[in-house]
């Protein structure tokens, strides 16, 4: 399988703009015969919308989101945008593309409110995570924030992922090292995910600065066995291509058979001690 991520940077608040942007890359990405390209969060829209957040949103079955679905046949597509949802609820969404048709959407559950962050602001949170099939395995999309939380990655794994999806807006922070901090961060993130699950990791991360904050790029793709398979620059656009062998997810799951070990059953039956535990905390008050 030939996958693509598309190291973008966004027009903020202007989804004409970025519409022809990932025209652009899905060209390339075509004429490098690759079968999927995974876009950054919010790809459509730019991060730091604010009041633009209203005006951006779109409906999933607005004829612009359509007309990306449509631009990309041939090949399966990923991309970010804000959904306006039949209940009048703005949403940070991820969209899943095959075959001209949205298969799967994810809204993001974790939404920071710190530091620069205010998405609980703007955004609803999503109540979902959950994998889905593909023609070459199951995948799971996760945004931002939400890889940081171990119970997202958890799920997913236990739910069959065999390929995760990461959407990310990532701003550079502690220039004082050689590497900045989220930078060895997010390496570290994607590398025990894929090492603990034995899935192929794909991190799509954005590039480009809004008010004042730098988002890092540096997209890449960790193998099952937690190898680097490949990795953009910081800083810089770039369709980043690189084919994965999926038999590596079953050899390292042979390897290393932690899903087929996992204990669910106790998982679970001691997460409802924990809930009941702190149901009670609360009425004791």
């Amino acid at each position: 399988m030939k996958v693509g991520i598309a190291q973008i940077r966004p027009f903020l608040g202007r989804v004409d703009q970025n519409l022809d942007k990932h025209a652009q890359f899905i060209e390339q990405a075509k004429a490098e015969q690759v079968d999927m390209i995974v876009f950054p969060e919010l790809s459509l829209t730019g991060y730091n919308l604010l009041d633009l957040t209203f005006d951006v949103a779109r409906v999933k079955t607005d004829e612009q989101i359509q007309s990306l679905v449509e631009m990309a046949a041939g090949i399966d597509i990923v991309f970010g945008y804000v959904e306006k949802s039949s209940d009048h609820l703005l949403y940070n969404t991820a969209v899943y593309a095959s075959d001209q048709k949205i298969v799967h959407t994810h809204r993001k559950t974790h939404l920071p409110t710190y530091g620069m962050f205010d998405e609980g602001r703007y955004f609803g949170r999503g109540q979902r995570v959950r994998s889905f099939p593909t023609k070459w395995g199951r995948m799971g999309m996760l945004i931002c924030e939400e890889v940081w939380h171990p119970a997202t990655t958890y799920l997913l794994a236990q739910d069959g992922v065999e390929i995760f999806l990461f959407l990310v807006n990532s701003p550079v922070r502690d220039i004082r090292t050689e590497q900045f901090a989220n930078q060895r961060e997010w390496r570290l993130l994607t590398q025990t995910n894929a090492t603990v699950y034995g899935a192929y990791t794909l991190f799509a991360s954005r590039v480009g600065s809004e008010d004042g904050a730098t988002f890092l790029g540096n997209s890449h793709i960790i193998a099952p066995d937690g190898e680097m398979a490949c990795e953009a620059d910081i800083f810089e656009e770039q369709l980043l291509v690189t084919e994965i062998d999926l038999d590596q997810i079953r050899r390292a799951r042979f390897q290393m058979p932690l899903i087929r070990d996992e204990n669910l059953e106790l998982t679970i039956r001691e997460l409802k001690r924990i809930q009941k535990r702190r149901i009670e905390e609360v009425d004791g008050l």
